[in-house]
């Protein structure tokens, strides 16, 4: 993960990552994840996005 400098970054990234896993049903876990295909990949990070834009959205764009 670079860009992300402090443990903090990472374990909130992570934490986030691992909700919006669960959100979509893709069972991820800790470490390797090769087993996943890249459909279930790529719904993890389209679920990230939606709930960033969402955040953006509700917390008003100023």
């Amino acid at each position: 993960m670079k860009g992300i400098t402090t443990q903090e970054g990472r374990e909130t990234l992570n934490k986030f990552k691992m909700e919006a896993a669960n959100e979509v049903g893709v069972n991820l876990k800790q470490g390797y994840n090769g087993d996943l295909t890249a459909r279930e990949v790529g719904s993890v990070g389209g679920q990230m996005v939606k709930k960033m834009i969402d955040a953006y959205k509700t917390t008003g764009n100023k």
